[in-house]
């Protein structure tokens, strides 16, 4: 391309410099503008949840929900009778049933019965109650009151899972197993924390206690505090382990959970009934209650 060198005259140049000032000016000063524009709103930080801050185990005093076991039949405007038998992953031998000889009240308390008693293709028949869908907990401090059974191959739970198990399956919705028992060794209380991305990635982290008298003697009450990143077990009010948002990766224990109350029989975790087994065994709840701090 060849290059033109066009040289105006240097007059014009100004001529046509003032000429575009003068219009610029013009539009300046002919401009509406708006007034009085409020500054934007700027975005609120995230609300904390209710209870999230860790508190004293005395603090949590506001009583949110409980069931006293107080009629004369289950509240099943919170609990549903989880039924069936095939191992439950555990190589387990009783059939869940909704049968009054495994689930009743007595008394104020809610028993939960483990019995010799053929189910199919089960040798014995127990229950298993959960409040999923239908109640949920968050952060705050769960208490139950039990007298749990003992024996070998007897198997009682009171445990927490994800309120979102059908969007994120077992372990990444997060399991906390508040008390577990083998019935062989029933001066051992065992709390265990589930987690993981997968099945395959399956981990837990916990552990055990040992109490100086049989858990199954008498009645005691088994607690979970639960705060952001922090959960904390009490038995009969007294501190016993620590479980931290560093110690899972996933950390699932921040979302709701739900409740679970089963005896199991047999299985992976303390074997199977022997000769020394006696049964039919009893889980015998007082209550359930939730509290919170104000």
């Amino acid at each position: 391309m060849n290059y033109v060198n066009y040289a105006f005259p240097m007059t014009i140049i100004r001529r046509y410099s003032l000429g575009l000032a003068c219009t610029l000016g013009l539009l300046s000063c002919t401009e509406t503008k708006t007034k009085n524009v409020p500054a934007p709103t700027p975005t609120p930080p995230p609300t904390a949840a209710v209870n999230e801050e860790p508190r004293d185990y005395s603090q949590y005093t506001e009583p949110i929900w409980a069931d006293e076991f107080n009629g004369g039949a289950l509240d099943q405007a919170t609990w549903t009778y989880e039924l069936g038998g095939g191992g439950w992953g555990n190589n387990e031998l009783q059939a869940y049933t909704n049968s009054t000889d495994n689930v009743y009240l007595t008394g104020g308390n809610l028993v939960i019965q483990a019995r010799r008693q053929q189910s199919g293709n089960n040798a014995y028949t127990s229950g298993r109650l959960i409040t999923k869908g239908k109640r949920s907990f968050q952060y705050g401090r769960i208490d139950v009151r039990a007298k749990v059974p003992k024996g070998k191959g007897v198997w009682p739970a009171i445990w927490m899972m994800g309120s979102d198990i059908d969007q994120n399956n077992w372990p990444k919705c997060g399991e906390i197993d508040i008390m577990e028992l083998r019935g062989s060794r029933p001066t051992e209380l065992i709390s265990t924390m589930h987690f993981g991305n997968s099945y395959a990635d399956r981990r837990s982290k916990g552990t055990t206690k040992t109490v100086a008298t049989p858990l199954s003697d008498d009645f005691h009450t088994y607690s979970v505090v639960r705060s952001k990143d922090l959960l904390r077990f009490f038995l009969d009010g007294n501190l016993y382990y620590t479980f931290t948002g560093s110690e899972a990766s996933p950390f699932p224990f921040n979302n709701p959970f739900f409740m679970l109350l089963n005896v199991a029989v047999g299985g992976d975790f303390d074997g199977d009934p022997d000769a020394s087994t006696v049964l039919p065994q009893q889980m015998q709840v007082d209550y359930v209650r939730f509290y919170q701090y104000k």
